[in-house]
């Protein structure tokens, strides 16, 4: 898979065909992470095929829609799972990250695997993502926006100003 643009989130829900041997099979419900539906199909199949031994041409999605964001307007707390392929071996991890919607929160987390550990898309497999609380986070850069005195400084304001001429004799003064 290739983590191309802003993710989406996919709820797809699949089984094995009916046959006579298993009329009623039982149905395995997902949440996928990709860019487009086809890969989130495409996804879908690839972990039945490793955990419940279940492949595509002996299969078929039932259910198949995107999930979007109860509220997006307010800044949450994710906690995502993830276990990726590096070149050493397999490793398992949990990451923090602040957005506004779960989908970018795990956009976040490829990006970020990529540029810190050089992990392709293809060999990150999210486990599981949830809002974790205030008081629950662990990592201190997700902390320290939890204060409530927080300040972000503007240290090079350029004053605009309709009565001001284009040129002047001085230099301005952008600092405080």
């Amino acid at each position: 898979m290739k983590a191309l643009g802003e993710l989406k989130e996919f709820k797809i829900i699949g089984r094995r065909i009916p046959t006579d041997k298993c009329p009623k099979p039982p149905l395995f419900r997902m949440r996928i992470f990709a860019p487009d539906v086809v890969a989130a199909k495409s996804r879908f199949w690839y972990y039945m095929k490793k955990l419940k031994k279940l492949k595509k041409s002996v299969g078929e999605i039932v259910f198949c829609s995107q999930v979007f964001e109860k509220s997006p307007s307010s800044v949450k707390n994710y906690g995502t799972w993830i276990r990726y392929n590096s070149r050493s071996g397999t490793h398992n991890m949990y990451r923090e990250y602040r957005d506004i919607t779960i989908t970018g929160a795990v956009t976040q987390c490829y990006r970020d695997m990529s540029a810190r550990h050089r992990a392709r898309a293809s060999s990150v497999q999210i486990l599981k993502v949830e809002k974790v609380e205030a008081g629950k986070c662990r990592r201190p850069h997700i902390k320290q926006m939890h204060k409530a005195n927080i300040k972000f400084p503007l240290p090079h304001r350029v004053m605009k100003s309709q009565f001001r001429s284009t040129f002047q004799a001085k230099r301005p003064t952008t600092t405080l």
